[in-house]
């Protein structure tokens, strides 16, 4: 084989039954060569026979498509495929394996840049499998590569992005302009773009693309285009929706049947009546009473209730979002420490940071208890023996039973459901608590992790604890984004301020023009032995209350200050300027009085 040349594509199988062996002479060979020739559905077949070295012999078959091998940059003999069945199309590729290789000999381009040409034609699928590989060594979650598979996927279909060199800048940019007259949000275009923009620079460190045309596109305005802004709930509203998860499971069973009215043309109907907070306790009763023959359907749904409501008061009370508590194992819980709390394992949390969750004691109480009927109730079932107790790597919670059971500690601590927002949107209806209020604010499952941060607030928890509970990166986050403004008591922070008055009874105006104030100026008078100076006061507020005190009581000598020399931040007022006789002064004039409701300068 030349330094440049073509060969057919070949593999190995067994030499087939009852095939014909002969030699014959092959050009360019000198001793004659093997061959086997056999019958086929689709004709005669003939193949040289190749004998491996322990003897067995195989026949050799040619595929369709042609190798190249050529001579590269560093003077090593390559092989590759050309991906050609015709022998004129295997030939181009060929001469275009050999003008590349004389370009980067003569420096005309790199190793680098001829590496990147290579990878412009594979197709995009295969990069991207590349990618999630590479998003897998990297630890991230299943949901998160799923998720970011799905945006890369969806816009190189919609931009037609098949490899590559097909992938420029202003195709982004048109699809983005297109995703804004259809209403798209701001933060569904910035997910896309960030899953481009990453798989992109990844590109670029592996040596797959020169560079990131997508750099300069800069991100969409969340906070001008919010689309879902949630609200919290009130401590009524809370215990409403506590109230209803507790028993709905069981109160569905116990709904009164009526008849529905059919629409025009269709069949008559029955259907039950929907629940309400009015009427669920009536048809807790009715339900006990037609499942009364069937005791363990009623305590599964009595547990499934229970479980319902410890989910709802978890996550209000902790912050943790949905997927974080759907992770929490028995492991991560530590009830009998002092005080309680969980963790977070760092791969199951939002910021892959891992953290420790404070309890509150009657929280932890009411976990302890659910866990151990969990116990009970288990082992009640498999051997009929009662148990409250069980025990997990973190510690042993203890009930009243004297046999001891223990729960996996890989078990989950509760069993969320995928279906989590629609059982919410169910619950919030019987309870009367309506979805969405008249801002156009919305309540979801992830609203509850803004009532924990709204409450915090409310209860005037510092803005700094609160975004370490809250395990924001930002305070801006914590104060603006889950804190909900109707919550908080505005009214009651005005009412807090102090009552401001331009006149109060209490204060001793002689004092205050005997030791002087901040107000004041010295008043002195040249020229006269006994050197006496009055300070003059010239706040509006408090000359006004000086007219009326000497008004009321002419009689009455308002001290005067003496004084060698004025001071230096003081204003020597002439007698021509303040508009006194020489001699002794007297502040007993008339001043005028301040206007009603003023306020000191």
């Amino acid at each position: 084989m030349g330094t440049y040349s073509l060969r057919r594509k070949t593999h190995l199988k067994p030499v087939p039954e009852g095939a014909e062996l002969f030699k014959k002479r092959v050009q360019g060979v000198t001793d004659p060569q093997r061959f086997a020739s056999w019958i086929t559905k689709s004709g005669k077949k003939t193949a040289r026979i190749k004998t491996l070295p322990d003897g067995v012999m195989r026949v050799v078959i040619e595929t369709g498509r042609w190798l190249a091998s050529y001579v590269d940059a560093s003077g090593r003999t390559r092989e590759v495929s050309t991906g050609c069945r015709e022998k004129q199309e295997a030939e181009k590729v060929l001469d275009e394996l050999e003008h590349r290789a004389k370009l980067i000999r003569t420096g005309v381009v790199t190793e680098e840049e001829d590496a990147i040409a290579d990878q412009q034609a594979t197709a995009m699928l295969e990069h991207f499998e590349s990618y999630r590989t590479h998003m897998l060594s990297r630890g991230l979650s299943t949901a998160h590569i799923s998720e970011v598979s799905r945006y890369l996927r969806a816009l190189a279909d919609d931009c037609g992005f098949t490899r590559l060199s097909d992938i420029r800048g202003d195709r982004l940019d048109r699809w983005i302009a297109n995703r804004r007259s259809e209403q798209m949000g701001a933060r569904t275009l910035n997910c896309y773009l960030a899953a481009w923009k990453t798989f992109m620079d990844w590109c670029v460190g592996e040596s797959r693309t020169a560079s990131n045309p997508f750099a300069r596109i800069s991100k969409a305005d969340e906070k001008a285009d919010r689309r879902r802004l949630r609200r919290a709930m009130t401590e009524t509203e809370l215990g409403r929706l506590l109230y209803i998860a507790r028993w709905r499971p069981l109160a569905e069973y116990g709904r009164e049947r009526v008849f529905k009215t059919p629409a025009e043309g269709k069949r008559t109907s029955w259907t039950n009546t929907p629940l309400t907070f009015e009427t669920i306790d009536v048809a807790i009763e009715q339900a006990r009473l037609r499942l009364s023959e069937n005791p363990d359907l009623i305590d599964e749904l009595a547990r499934r209730g229970e479980e319902r409501q410890l989910i709802y008061k978890t996550m209000v009370m902790t912050g943790l979002r949905k997927k974080e508590l759907a992770s929490i194992r028995l492991r991560n819980l530590y009830l009998d420490a002092d005080p309680a709390y969980l963790t977070l394992d760092a791969g199951d949390e939002k910021n892959r940071e891992g953290n420790s969750i404070p309890l509150r004691a009657d929280l932890a109480n009411e976990l302890r208890l659910w866990l151990s009927d969990r116990a009970a109730s288990r082992q009640s079932a498999s051997s009929g023996l009662a148990t409250l107790s069980f025990e997990t790597e973190a510690g042993r919670l203890q009930g009243t039973d004297t046999d001891a059971y223990r729960l996996s500690s890989d078990e989950l601590l509760f069993k969320v459901p995928s279906s989590l927002l629609r059982v919410l949107d169910r619950d919030l209806m019987a309870a009367g608590i309506p979805k969405c209020d008249d801002r156009g604010r919305t309540l979801d499952v992830h609203a509850l992790r803004h009532t924990f941060g709204t409450h915090l607030s409310m209860a005037g928890v510092p803005l700094r604890t609160a975004q370490a509970a809250m395990r924001h990166s930002s305070p801006d986050l914590t104060a603006n984004i889950y804190t909900d403004p109707r919550l908080l008591d505005v009214q009651g922070a005005v009412e807090s301020l102090p009552a401001f008055s331009s006149s109060d009874p209490n204060r001793d105006i002689k004092q205050d023009v005997a030791t002087g104030t901040d107000h004041s100026v010295n008043l002195s008078t040249s020229g006269h032995s006994s050197g006496n100076s009055v300070r003059m006061v010239h706040s509006e507020s408090v000359i006004g209350n000086v007219g009326e005190l000497a008004a009321s009581n002419p009689d009455r000598q308002v001290d005067s200050e003496v004084s060698d020399k004025p001071t230096k931040k003081a204003r020597i007022l002439t007698e021509k300027d303040s508009g006194l006789k020489s001699g002794r002064h007297d502040l007993n004039m008339r001043l005028p009085a301040p206007k009603a409701g003023a306020l000191p300068s």
